[in-house]
């Protein structure tokens, strides 16, 4: 659930959104949430000084219910 709706916010704000994809993958702490867009719209995701992928870990919080989520802007470039 928590992966889908990031997708759709991240789909919504970028160019590219066929490029989005947001992979979840559980640790010690709770969830990761990767978000890998098209190297072009990586800005837009981050936002001025952070604020639109601060706005995302906001909204995801906010619907995970409690649960300790992290949400990752990951650039495509780095192998990960």
């Amino acid at each position: 659930m928590l992966t889908d709706a990031l997708e759709h916010l991240v789909r919504g704000i970028v160019a590219h959104p066929d490029d989005v994809v947001v992979r979840s993958r559980s640790l010690r702490r709770g969830s990761l949430l990767e978000v890998r867009v098209h190297p072009e719209d990586l800005g837009r995701v981050i936002g001025r000084s952070g604020r639109t992928a601060t706005a995302l870990r906001t909204v995801v919080k906010a619907i995970s219910n409690g649960e300790p989520v992290r949400v990752d802007v990951v650039d495509v470039d780095r192998g990960r």
